[in-house]
């Protein structure tokens, strides 16, 4: 495994005859929407398989799959190309292995909205363990407020990835409501209904786990959080189900702030199966430009995590996604506008400007002008989603979440496919 930056001069061709490996493998890999033109800074993920396969007249997926000791799944994951076009030509040639060797066994989650393209979708759930579908709101009288997710729950089970409903105080209008996550943790006649609301549509739809976020708790709900999560663990446990729950990143037990007070590392750690720490924006929307997941505070979130939280169950929050800011940021004024992964290298390339990449903070970013305005994107790379594994794999987490896959990303899965293993739903 090769993670190579692109310089002046370079071509695809140039790049792939260096490294042995085929163009459309690179293409396939980075998902390269325009191979003839690489932007200066740009990190590609060079992947040379160590055995392939041509496909024969009659071969099925299942078939070589079980010929060569791994699954249909794993197939997918090393070919890309066969999730939106599974149909086996004669003559393709299919990567069984690459000569990457696989580090260990993790776990991935991945936080979908209901309106996620059905194609983008397809291509992450391969490699997820879980879909967590984003998610379920509730009103005052206890009747929850459901996405749309009957569709994406089809697809997770034709591609085993463990469905998960969430849970956070969302209003019909789709907007985070505090005071309604006040309420609840103050009523407990409200929690008993929300619960049981929460287990009749898990049946009724087959979700597998409940993964509660709430955030900006007041103080005086913060034994009422930690009872809500004891019940519903309690309630879970009973019908055969597994309670994730979503932490702000702390880095000491008693960080200031109702964004972090609430939650009690200790205490979750102990209800919960397993936690998802919410490392993927300190860049946010109305904040400055800045990387969305610097190494330098994910790092000291992550350390303290790990000395409040049983190592095995925590998974390390990861952006797949990035922000682009017009200059100059107004506090209060400024909105940054998401971009995904893959459309900020389109951005780059189409305006015909370099990136750059900070070393401290481990994060790709570019300026650019368009329209007489200027513009500066950070965005993630598979640079830094190899610090980020690194760091889980130093601190023995369980994995990663991802939040969200709304938009695609191959050159991160393809990179998580090679080195790890995956685990999948039944």
């Amino acid at each position: 495994m090769v993670i190579y930056t692109v310089q002046p001069g370079d071509t695809l061709y140039s790049i792939a005859q260096r490294f042995g490996v085929s163009p459309q493998r690179v293409i396939r890999t980075n998902s390269l929407a325009e191979p003839r033109s690489l932007p200066v800074g740009q990190s590609l993920l060079l992947l040379t398989p160590a055995l392939s396969y041509t496909v024969r007249q009659g071969d099925s997926l299942s078939a070589i799959a079980a010929h060569f000791g791994v699954t249909p799944m794993v197939l997918m994951q090393n070919n890309p190309q066969l999730i939106l076009s599974p149909a086996l030509q004669p003559g393709q040639e299919l990567t069984i292995h690459f000569t990457a060797g696989k580090r260990r066994r993790i776990i991935t989650n991945g936080y979908a909205y209901d309106f996620i393209a059905p194609g983008t979708l397809r291509r992450a759930l391969p490699y997820l363990t879980y879909l967590t579908v984003s998610g379920y709101g509730f009103t005052l009288e206890g009747r929850l407020i459901p996405p749309k997710d009957l569709p994406l729950l089809a697809l997770a089970k034709e591609y085993r990835a463990v469905p998960v409903m969430l849970l956070s105080p969302v209003t019909e209008g789709g907007n985070y409501d505090n005071s309604r996550a006040a309420r609840l943790f103050l009523d407990s006649t409200l929690q008993s209904r929300v619960l049981a609301n929460v287990l009749a549509v898990m049946e009724q739809k087959g979700y597998q786990g409940l993964d509660i976020d709430f955030a900006f708790i007041p103080p005086e709900g913060a034994e009422g959080y930690l009872d809500f999560l004891r019940q519903a663990a309690q309630r879970l446990h009973s019908r055969g189900y597994f309670l994730h729950v979503d932490l702000a990143p702390k880095t000491a037990s008693e960080q200031k702030g109702m964004l972090y007070q609430p939650h009690d590392y200790s205490a979750v750690g102990d209800i919960a199966d397993r936690v998802l720490l919410m490392t993927n924006e300190w860049g946010y929307s109305y904040g400055p430009p800045m990387a969305m997941a610097p190494m330098g505070p994910v790092r000291q979130a992550a350390e303290y995590a790990a000395s409040a939280i049983p190592r095995k169950k925590i998974l390390l929050g990861l952006p797949s996604y990035g922000w682009d800011w017009i200059l100059p940021f107004e506090r209060g004024v400024t909105r940054a506008t998401a971009v995904g992964s893959e459309q900020a290298v389109e951005t780059a390339r189409r305006q015909g400007v370099p990136i750059a990449y900070d070393g401290q903070a481990h994060a790709p970013w570019f300026d650019y002008n368009r329209d007489g305005l200027e513009h500066v994107v950070w965005f993630e790379d598979v640079r830094s989603v190899e610090q980020k594994y690194s760091l889980m794999d130093e601190l023995g987490f369980l994995g990663g979440g991802y939040w969200s896959i709304t938009r695609g990303f191959q050159q991160n899965w393809s990179f998580v496919a090679a080195r790890y293993n995956i685990e999948k739903g039944e």
